[in-house]
């Protein structure tokens, strides 16, 4: 067998594991197999990130999903937060109340609550 049949192919979407080489302030650099890895900054949350160091150190294994292969300069593109995104509501749910009201009961709570918005 030749070295190219013996190399595992990734293709975008896969998910792989990589070591965390380096870390600059746009990024962090990732050795997955014998592909060089770049973590963009905003790939690593949805919200506002202010130290990549909050989420990988140097030196650490981390899981990522392949966003795009360069095979040519064998380079990749890794998302972290595709993995690790942490899901669900984060905010308030309304409660609703079941039943039926009169307009008459309601109308006075409505005037109330356009004037509110209205105001803010």
């Amino acid at each position: 067998m030749s070295d190219t049949e013996n190399k595992v192919q990734h293709l975008p979407g896969d998910i792989v594991y990589g070591k965390v080489t380096n870390i600059l302030g746009y990024g962090a650099f990732v050795l997955v197999d014998d592909y060089d890895g770049l973590v963009h900054i905003s790939e690593f949350s949805d919200g506002f990130v202010r130290n990549i160091n909050d989420f990988v150190k140097v030196g650490q294994e981390i899981k990522l999903r392949i966003i795009e292969i360069d095979e040519e300069s064998k380079r990749m593109k890794l998302s972290y937060k595709q993995i690790h995104k942490t899901r669900g509501v984060r905010c308030r749910v309304p409660e609703y109340k079941i039943g039926f009201e009169t307009i008459e009961n309601k109308l006075q709570s409505w005037i109330e609550e356009y004037d509110y918005d209205k105001k803010n």
